[in-house]
């Protein structure tokens, strides 16, 4: 059986194996949109911050490490590179902040979002440089140069699987959502019956501008 989803009238919802759906919609304003998408925003910051953290946190205890003195020029460049990288991560998505306290009640929210997703966005592909860079210098002083190089290739394929191919595959397949169960209600003799049916489901397609 064929699990294609189609919507031949353009009505809002779509078979599936023989399933009806209904399309995602919000229904909310275009305030109410960029208060949901700051949420989400900060949501994101506070997942990124935190490993931001673990990793800059354990550079900054190398230098304080007895074996910190033997590395090599190489080792020694790539470490002072990742603690550049991992402040700069953090600079970036501690960045939202000041923008919001300078935005505050100037009702340009929408800025404010646009800032935060840049950060958001830019903080994730320097996350990425700090996890393979850390993994080099981690395999090149306890295994060797070539293992580093190794597993810094393997680790960055892996990021950018994660980071990229795989939303994008996501942002391909759309899942929506199934319409709720009918429901059956008794009323009372003293109790009206409403002029819809509560088994009936009214799908309404309503687009607020720029949706995500």
């Amino acid at each position: 059986m064929s699990s294609d989803i189609t919507d031949p009238d353009g009505q809002g919802e779509v078979d599936r194996n023989g399933v009806r759906y209904a399309l995602y919609h919000r229904r909310e304003t275009y305030a109410e949109k960029l208060d949901r998408n700051w949420a989400e925003i900060l949501q994101e910051l506070r997942i990124l911050q935190t490993g931001l953290q673990l990793i800059a946190g354990f550079l900054l205890t190398l230098p304080f490490q007895n074996r910190f003195s033997v590395l090599d020029p190489y080792e020694k460049t790539l470490y002072l590179a990742l603690v550049i990288i991992a402040a700069t991560a953090l600079s970036v998505v501690l960045m939202p902040l000041a923008v919001h306290r300078r935005l505050f009640r100037r009702q340009v929210k929408n800025r404010l979002v646009t800032s935060g997703a840049w950060a958001a966005k830019v903080g994730l592909g320097l996350a990425a440089l700090l996890i393979v860079g850390t993994a080099a210098l981690i395999f090149d002083v306890v295994l060797g140069r070539i293992e580093s190089w190794i597993v810094a290739g393997a680790l960055a394929a892996l990021c950018v699987v994660m980071f990229l191919a795989v939303p994008a595959v996501v942002v391909r397949t759309p899942e929506p959502a199934l319409l709720p169960e009918p429901e059956d209600i008794s009323h009372g003799p003293d109790q009206p019956a409403p002029d819809q049916p509560h088994g009936d489901v009214i799908v309404e397609a309503k687009e607020s501008p720029q949706d995500d």
